[in-house]
């Protein structure tokens, strides 16, 4: 027993250091798209696209590998995906012409759909009770990734020095971040273990099939938590791409290093507070509580309801913060933003492998990869050339939200709520599955 718990808390630990490192390069290229604007002679509109781009390939690649992971073992999927991440970052160091350098930065880019791996790697080991505050923890450092990025890249890289292979810094960063995404890969496959058990291990890659996959995309809950999902993590990661450059345009601070500085309150927010929206989930389902009258009994999806309301309110604040024309006020509302964010991505992830715990992977998969639909959309928004001020955009994305609430609102009854995980778009139920999503 006392190993178990240990391998418990080293699969934790290991999943979420790949995982943080993951967002780190994921978004290596954020700090730095000044220099790379001037050196390949991108426009505002440009910049934009290059941070949308970041996230084009995430939604199938999240789909596949939550699938892989449950079928073939975490560790195996998650050591490939950073491997082959680290040789084109280090690639993308040595490209001249924007075209080719796009391209790779897209296949780096990729680096994000490790979550749905490092989700079910830890849903394997841990569990329900406190599965909230697990997923919580390792989703929200490992987020914090981005923030580390863009604090720590800037001042290694684009403070004056330079690498011993490069002139040019930003280049220098793609090429060392290469080299330890590489190192990690093997540090994973090698110490990383699939399951607690053979029993569960067999358990979950039983439930792995193509028609057990589309059977689990297609419930209700599955649907509702991933369209959560794109207004939360894929608002995260619009703000991560784009923030740097807002506070530099909007406001015209042409400082590299404080741009950057600003941006990553956003990013902490939004990943360091996660484990508090898993863990809150954790307490009213144990405890349970109602907190909204309406949701009776379904302790999980009235928290994650409350949180939801909370992202649609801030980002509408976030546009009068920057109508104000005071830069701190965007930067404190920025980080409410990534406060509402952390709550709802920490709940969501907290019902994701209570509703589906043997296709943790799967579901993951789902709800990871749509929701990053959200990075690929609000960019556009942000930078969108026929709106009036870059502080629009903001108010824009939340009207789009509002939908998404009012269909959670309508899942999250009880009446359909305690069905999410069996009825659904397509077909019935699956009697691998619980029959309720696990507050009654």
């Amino acid at each position: 027993m006392g190993l178990i718990k240990m391998t418990k808390y080293r699969t934790l630990l290991l999943a979420t250091i790949g995982f943080n490192f993951s967002f780190l390069i994921w978004f290596s290229f954020a700090p730095f798209t000044g220099p790379m604007a001037e050196e390949f002679g991108l426009t505002t509109a440009e910049i934009g696209i290059l941070a949308s781009s970041a996230i084009w390939m995430a939604p199938f690649g999240r789909m596949l590998t939550g699938w892989l992971s449950d079928k073939f073992g975490a560790p195996t999927i998650f050591a490939i995906v950073l491997a082959y991440v680290g040789v084109f970052s280090m690639a993308s160091a040595f490209i001249e012409t924007y075209s080719l350098f796009f391209v790779t930065r897209i296949i780096v880019a990729t680096a994000g759909i490790t979550f749905v791996i490092g989700i079910q790697h830890v849903a394997e080991w841990w569990e329900e009770e406190n599965l909230g505050l697990a997923e919580g923890i390792y989703a929200g450092v490992g987020n914090a990734g981005a923030a580390g990025g863009a604090l720590v890249l800037p001042r290694v890289f684009g403070s004056g020095w330079s690498g011993p292979l490069f002139s040019t810094n930003w280049r220098a960063a793609f090429f060392y971040t290469g080299i330890v995404s590489i190192g990690l890969a093997v540090a994973y496959y090698t110490l990383g273990e699939a399951a607690k058990t053979e029993e569960k291990r067999q358990a979950t890659k039983d439930n792995a099939s193509f028609k057990d996959w589309i059977h689990t995309a297609t419930r209700y809950g599955t649907v509702v938590l991933a369209l959560a999902y794109v207004m939360t993590f894929g608002l995260e990661l619009s703000m991560n791409g784009w923030l740097a450059t807002y506070y530099r345009e909007a406001f015209n601070q042409d400082n590299l290093v404080i741009a950057s500085t600003f941006a990553a309150t956003f990013s902490i927010a939004a990943g360091l507070l996660r484990p508090i929206g898993g863990y809150v989930s954790d307490v009213l389902a144990r405890k349970e509580m109602d907190i909204l009258p309406f949701f009776e009994g379904r302790y999980r999806e009235q928290w994650t309801f409350v949180s939801l309301c909370l992202v649609v309110v801030t980002m509408f604040g976030m546009t009068l913060a920057g109508l104000s024309g005071v830069l701190m006020n965007a930067v404190v509302v920025g980080f409410l933003v990534g406060t509402a964010c952390a709550f709802a991505e920490g709940s969501i992830f907290a019902q994701v492998p209570a509703m589906f715990p043997n296709s943790s992977g799967a579901v993951a998969g789902v709800v990871g990869g749509v929701g990053t639909v959200g990075g690929i959309v609000y960019p556009l928004f942000y930078s969108a050339p026929w709106l009036a001020n870059l502080h629009l955009g903001y108010s824009v994305a939340a009207v789009t939200m509002i939908p998404i609430v009012l269909l959670a609102a309508w899942v999250f009854r009880p009446e359909i709520a305690k069905v999410a995980n069996t009825a659904g778009f397509v077909g019935s139920t699956n009697a691998t599955e619980t029959v309720a999503s696990g507050d009654d």
